[in-house]
């Protein structure tokens, strides 16, 4: 890989996995549209583990807060902090058995052209209407476990790509009343043991391909995705009540039109 490619492709991951534009359809859209090699296992592993990084460094005084208050519960001391932390826990539960289910219809049947076409414009569509018609009244530490099933299972059709894992969560956060701030946190966090699972599934894919290929290559991609991601997150969550989700929904749909004209 050249540096460009590595570059292109560490930041299309660190900005687009944390926003709600889908980082799966770009990864897969770039070295269509720019006629690169894909970039194979393992550097998707290394930019997977760079958006963790991120998110984990971010939200390190939460995780910090969460894990003490979770470890409390299994003695039987309870707080909203250990609630949050086992709704992370158990929203994560759908997409796994989802995942193991269906990894392989998914890859061998959803990874088109045409799929990322729909879904980027379909998904967009109902981020609008969530934004648009959400209360907006409640945070993360109000979520019901009915609540937390229901987003967990939004991030579950994230497996189809073009759907954006944050992008769907959001929505689900947005329909359910939470703030903007709120839902793009929880789905942050939700993000963690996905990236997790998700970087752990193409490891172990990884360690059956023979040639590993540059080692340089892969650390400059992580650190490009974690540096990239980092300031998304904060860039996001900071802008994201004055500006709402409507440049997210005009995006995806102007990206949805462009590939149907593209490939259709």
């Amino acid at each position: 890989m050249d540096i460009l490619q590595i570059i292109v492709l560490a930041l299309v991951q660190g900005l687009t996995e944390f926003l709600p534009i889908s980082s799966s359809a770009h990864l897969i859209l770039v070295p269509i549209l720019t006629g690169w090699e894909d970039q194979g296992l393992a550097f998707d592993v290394a930019v997977h583990v760079g958006t963790l990084t991120a998110v984990v460094l971010y939200f390190r005084k939460e995780i910090g807060t969460m894990f003490l208050a979770w470890m409390a519960s299994l003695k039987g001391k309870h707080s909203e902090d250990s609630k949050l932390a086992w709704g992370v826990l158990i929203g994560t539960i759908p997409v796994g058995i989802v995942g193991l289910l269906f990894k392989d219809y998914i890859a061998g049947n959803l990874r088109t052209e045409l799929v990322i076409a729909i879904t980027t414009i379909l998904f967009g569509l109902l981020l609008w209407y969530a934004d648009w018609s959400g209360k907006r009244n409640r945070d993360e530490h109000s979520l019901s476990w009915k609540d937390i099933i229901i987003i967990g299972c939004a991030q579950a059709v994230a497996l189809i790509p073009g759907t954006s894992r944050s992008g769907i969560t959001i929505t689900a956060g947005l329909m359910l009343g939470l703030t903007a701030p709120a839902a793009a946190r929880f789905s942050f966090l939700l993000s963690i043991p996905v990236i997790v699972l998700a970087g752990g599934v193409e490891a172990l894919e990884y360690m059956k391909v023979a040639n590993a290929g540059d080692v340089n290559d892969l650390i400059y991609g992580a650190l490009i995705s974690a540096f990239s991601a980092y300031l998304c997150i904060h860039l996001f969550l900071k802008l994201l009540e004055s500006m709402g989700m409507t440049p997210f929904v005009i995006y995806r749909l102007i990206l949805g039109v462009v590939l149907l004209s593209l490939y259709f």
